[in-house]
């Protein structure tokens, strides 16, 4: 599973989903469903997007998580 660090990029950097929003051009609805994991997918141009806003590397959004050992947590 591939899971997206925004909230915690976002909290380092001490940037509102407003101000990002207005960075990135994607809507706050949009950034929410990153934010809260619950998005299905992401486009490359969203990803420099978002890199470029918070001053970051793609690695530093994105972690996988093997869901087949069981001692991984969340």
């Amino acid at each position: 599973m591939i899971r997206i660090k925004l909230d915690v990029m976002m909290a380092e950097r001490k940037m509102s989903l407003n101000k990002l929003s207005e960075l990135v051009g994607i809507t706050t609805a949009n950034l929410s469903i990153l934010k809260n994991e619950k998005g299905k997918a992401i486009r490359f141009t969203t990803l420099d997007a978002l890199c470029k806003a918070l001053d970051c590397q793609p690695g530093d959004l994105l972690e996988y998580i093997d869901e087949t050992d069981g001692d991984a947590q969340e």
